[in-house]
């Protein structure tokens, strides 16, 4: 019988008793032949175990006993079978975003190593050219749009001058120290992930980089997304502006048009709004955040256009070329008749769309979708069962804390014998950070009706919320959906100035099942915008407008 001999370090244990605990554990694990731990003040145990035992098994049995393990020395004992290739990681990762560093991370805290190949910047889409960089500009054009308001008597502010140079360069410097301390430097701090620059394509057996093929025992793949054009006629010949474009303008256009009307397209169309730019959003859809509830796109409708942001909704974009420098873009609306939009420039954000071209997907027998997604199963384990996938590349929501959830759970998955860790994608909250904010959790109303739910429905407007009130800014709503007698949260919408920090407290108590009457008889702090769920759902069986501040 061939065995092999590991070395596991033990965290967490206080006393004998804890190394009783973790000894019982690393025995119950089938093959496990012998395990030697004296007492709490050893440092490590040392496992006999017959070959075919997985490492991560141990791992993962003290783990479940309360303790934390990873794995130091493996030796062989007995007659071993053919080594592995000293190239085979016990964990080949394509990509270097947030899903990619989720993942090696865990696998490098269990023990694991890790190979991560990466083509383009270390860190992905977020801290590069998505979420760092535009919500640094959003808060400063927030910042500088708020002192204009005159919002509170008897304060005098005004916005003085703007130099965009200053505001681009400083956002340029956060995002590099974000690079170096969220991800280059956690590299140097697991040594056993090991980088590699290039293209990686898939292969049977392993990865091909830079004309080397890589053994690969399981592969994670997490590529990410790009910006996506669609088909319109003459939109390559304009030079069109990404997002990614957007946040590396050194110089304000006089004029931008925005081609999508969702969160990126809203976003950034306010941010240069608010810089002085005459800005037009045009949505194919007939409403701008189409896939929120009615109320919450129109109301969010009325913000945007009050700050002047020209909105034209249910036109679909025919053509568009440059004329004396400037973009012409062609529209026609629903009842077939065409308009022309003019501006300088012309930002497209139309959605983005994986990046799973040439990665040799079919050639592995890797199933994606229509738009190239990599479909994968509650293990994050795709139709080849050695390799996984995460992120913006599969059909997942392409959120980024969605993507470093998937890599967690994926990179368990593929260091185990079995899959056993699940995706929690049932209910995932999402956030537009247009001032005011959009956040929402669950169903909207619409979609709680057309599953055959009973409905009930309460929409709080915030000038009914104190905090609002004082604060000087009641633009906005909170919707609570419920369905059945019981009254149940199905669904939270809220339009807010910090939207964003209410809607987790939103999330448990959909999560929850929580029916209106528990929330409405909870205890929120005041003043606080997050009082206005209390109130929205007190407003389901009073009228909160004839209640006294603080009223129970």
């Amino acid at each position: 019988m061939s065995t092999h001999k590991l070395t596991l370090a033990i965290e967490g244990m206080t006393c004998d008793s804890c190394a009783g605990h973790v000894r019982k554990a690393l025995e119950s694990v089938p093959g496990v032949v012998a395990v030697d731990l004296p007492d709490f003040r050893s440092p490590a145990a040392t496992v006999t175990a017959r070959e075919e035992v997985d490492p991560q098994d141990l791992v993962r049995a003290v783990r479940e006993a309360g303790y934390r393990a990873r794995v130091l020395v493996a030796e062989r004992l007995g007659s071993p079978k053919t080594p592995q290739p000293e190239a085979a990681f016990d964990l080949t990762i394509v990509g270097g975003g947030s899903a990619a560093f989720a993942a090696a991370v865990y696998a490098a805290e269990e023990g694991a190593s890790v190979l991560m190949i990466n083509d383009g910047p270390i860190g992905g889409t977020c801290v590069n050219v998505g979420c760092v960089p535009s919500k640094f500009l959003i808060r400063a054009m927030e910042s500088y749009h708020r002192a204009g308001e005159g919002r509170f008597p008897g304060v005098s502010t005004s916005r003085g001058s703007l130099h965009w140079p200053s505001v681009v360069k400083s956002k340029d410097d956060l995002v590099a120290q974000l690079v170096k301390g969220k991800y280059v430097d956690v590299l140097g701090a697991y040594p056993s992930v090991k980088l590699r620059q290039g293209r990686a394509t898939l292969v049977p057996g392993g990865v091909r980089v830079n004309g080397e093929t890589i053994p690969a025992r399981k592969v994670l793949v997490a590529t990410g997304a790009s910006p996506w054009f669609p088909p319109i006629a003459g939109l390559p010949t304009v030079g069109p502006l990404t997002s990614d474009d957007a946040l590396a303008l050194r110089q304000l256009p006089g004029s931008l048009l925005v081609l999508g009307g969702n969160a990126v397209g809203l976003e950034l169309a306010q941010v240069f709004a608010r810089a002085g730019v005459a800005v037009t959003v045009v949505e194919l859809l007939p409403r701008i955040a189409p896939f929120e509830d009615e109320e919450v796109s129109a109301a969010l409708t009325a913000a945007l256009e009050a700050e002047g942001i020209d909105i034209k909704t249910g036109y679909k974009a025919l053509s568009v070329e440059r004329q004396r420098g400037r973009v012409l873009l062609e529209v026609q609306d629903s009842q077939g008749s065409t308009t022309h939009f003019l501006a300088d420039e012309l930002l497209v954000a139309t959605g983005r769309r994986p990046n799973t071209e040439g990665l040799g997907l079919g050639e592995v027998g890797v199933e994606t979708d229509g738009r190239g997604a990599i479909r994968v199963n509650e293990f994050a384990q795709t139709s080849n069962p050695a390799i996984f996938a995460a992120g913006d590349c599969t059909t997942a929501p392409q959120l980024v804390y969605v993507a470093a959830h998937m890599g967690t759970v994926a990179a368990t998955n593929a260091l185990a014998v079995t899959p056993h860790r699940h995706l929690e994608l049932e209910l995932v909250p999402r956030v537009i950070f247009t001032d005011p904010q959009v956040a929402a959790v669950g169903l909207t109303e619409a979609q709680a009706r057309e599953r055959g739910l009973e409905v009930t429905t309460a929409t709080l407007p915030l000038d009914a919320v104190p905090k609002a009130l004082t604060a000087r800014d009641t633009r906005g709503l909170v919707k609570l959906v419920v369905a059945g007698k019981e009254k149940k949260l199905v669904g939270v919408h809220v339009v807010a100035s910090e939207a964003s920090e209410i809607i987790q407290v939103a999330t448990l108590a959909v999560k929850q099942g929580m029916p209106a009457a528990t929330l409405a008889s909870m205890l929120f702090p005041y003043l606080t915008l997050a009082e206005g769920l209390k109130l929205a759902a007190q407003s389901l069986f009073r009228d909160v407008h004839k209640l006294s501040c603080c009223a129970g």
